[in-house]
């Protein structure tokens, strides 16, 4: 007899419209729906986004504008408006998640473990001592105790106390 986790809340996510072509990043940012969307913050170069699918609670990503998937063809001004928002989201996860520790970076090409390879994304992922369990090592579950729609909220709310 298997062993069963209940994790109802996750049937909003497994009842999803499958994904549409194009590019997601590309896509959500062309939209004016931020909060559905998960986009949190936006600059002339860059938006600030949680993780659909995130490794911990306040998983986010920093997202340059421009379609591209070669770091060496960013600009400054891209460069600087994504790590603005690094800088902005570590503040606000120390807000709200008051982490032990960050992961800040990327994943370039699917060889390196890209999920979206074609638009390059740094992502920003708060750790906590004893954060990994066996539930991800012997399930292959992660365990996330809260919401993406809280987690949306608090993390937005510190942002606007944020300065720049």
């Amino acid at each position: 007899m298997s062993e069963r986790l209940w994790a109802p809340w996750r049937m909003a996510y497994v009842g999803k419209d499958p994904p549409r072509d194009g590019c997601l990043f590309c896509r959500v940012q062309s939209e004016s729906a931020d909060a559905s969307n998960l986009i949190l913050e936006r600059n002339d170069n860059a938006f600030l986004m949680l993780n659909a699918f995130p490794y911990t609670n306040g998983h986010m990503m920093a997202v340059p504008s421009r379609h591209t998937a070669d770091f060496t063809t960013l600009q400054e001004p891209e460069i600087t408006g994504v790590m603005a928002l690094v800088r902005r989201a570590i503040a606000a996860l120390e807000i709200v998640c008051q982490p032990h520790g960050l992961n800040v970076g990327m994943n370039l090409g699917s060889a390196a473990g890209a999920g979206i390879a074609d638009h390059l994304h740094l992502h920003i992922v708060p750790r906590w001592v004893g954060d990994t369990n066996f539930m991800g090592s012997v399930g292959d579950v992660r365990v996330m105790p809260d919401s993406l729609d809280s987690s949306y909220e608090k993390i937005a709310l510190a942002l606007r106390n944020v300065q720049s």
